[in-house]
């Protein structure tokens, strides 16, 4: 989990410029889990969106199995890797938590259809400066491909 210390929203270029783990950890996760599941189409693959409760961040979008999930960190074990999001993310903002809550994937890269979810809000892949599926896809390109059917 990665923390930004500037509005990634405002400042679009800088955010462009981040080393690819901390740009799809910290706004384009999104667009990770939308190129995996391009790619990697199977009914066991969810889209699943870590929803803070009222008045905490903290969103971050994931693939789920039913074992494992897939984001920037590459493969986790499912239970230790949401072990560890919600207790680093309780370290930052004591209180916090969170909903888990599946999204199809065409909420993934329309900013209108993720707005249908409470407190959602998504770029489109045309609103970042350069497209970023290939830069997803190419990311993608550093792990196997997942052990599913």
């Amino acid at each position: 989990m990665y923390r930004l210390n500037f509005d990634k929203r405002s400042e679009a270029q800088r955010f462009w410029a981040l080393p690819n783990r901390v740009f799809f950890a910290c706004g384009a996760c999104h667009i990770l889990a939308h190129a995996f599941l391009e790619r990697y189409n199977s009914r066991k693959l969810k889209a699943v969106w870590i929803r803070p409760a009222t008045g905490f961040t903290g969103n971050h979008i994931f693939i789920s199995s039913e074992d494992w999930v897939f984001d920037y960190h590459g493969y986790s074990h499912r239970e230790r890797f949401l072990s560890h999001t919600f207790s680093k993310a309780s370290r930052w903002w004591p209180g916090w938590s969170s909903t888990l809550v599946e999204l199809p994937s065409d909420v993934l890269t329309s900013e209108a259809k993720s707005k249908t979810y409470d407190g959602l809000w998504l770029r489109e892949p045309q609103q970042f400066p350069h497209d970023p599926l290939p830069r997803a896809h190419a990311f993608l390109d550093r792990f196997p491909a997942p052990a599913v059917a």
